[in-house]
């Protein structure tokens, strides 16, 4: 359960990232969704794989191997993230000028298929 709650802090954490990120490209920079998505979903895995290797899982020597098969379940959980994020938007487009909400959608479903793998595999 501790690392269940910690893993939740950190995808919690990553959440932030992903969404200011998002929100700044989107609002600030007028970038396109899908464009600034990508970007802020990148950054995210990358903040997520550094604090859970710190934080929640044991370390292994083997960091790059580690960040590849981190990368790998955070890749097919990004599928799933962002394929939901887009359909959110397809279904409800006036909820593009407020992209956190989509974003929060995929989130939740992409977090606990990326829980169920790390534990597994990673």
């Amino acid at each position: 359960m501790k690392r269940f709650a910690s893993y939740t802090t950190v995808g919690i954490v990553g959440f932030i990232v992903d969404a200011g990120i998002l929100s700044a490209l989107v609002h600030v920079w007028q970038w396109p969704h899908y464009t600034a998505r990508a970007l802020s979903f990148s950054a995210a895995v990358t903040v997520t794989w550094a604090l859970n290797r710190r934080w929640v899982f044991t370390r292994t020597p083997e960091a790059k191997r580690e960040y590849g098969a981190y990368f790998s379940v955070q890749a097919v959980g990004a599928c799933i993230n962002l394929g939901t994020y887009a359909l959110v938007i397809l279904a409800f487009p006036s909820l593009a000028r407020v992209p956190v909400l989509p974003l929060l959608a995929g989130a939740a479903l992409g977090f606990a298929f990326n829980y169920y793998w790390t534990v597994r595999w990673v």
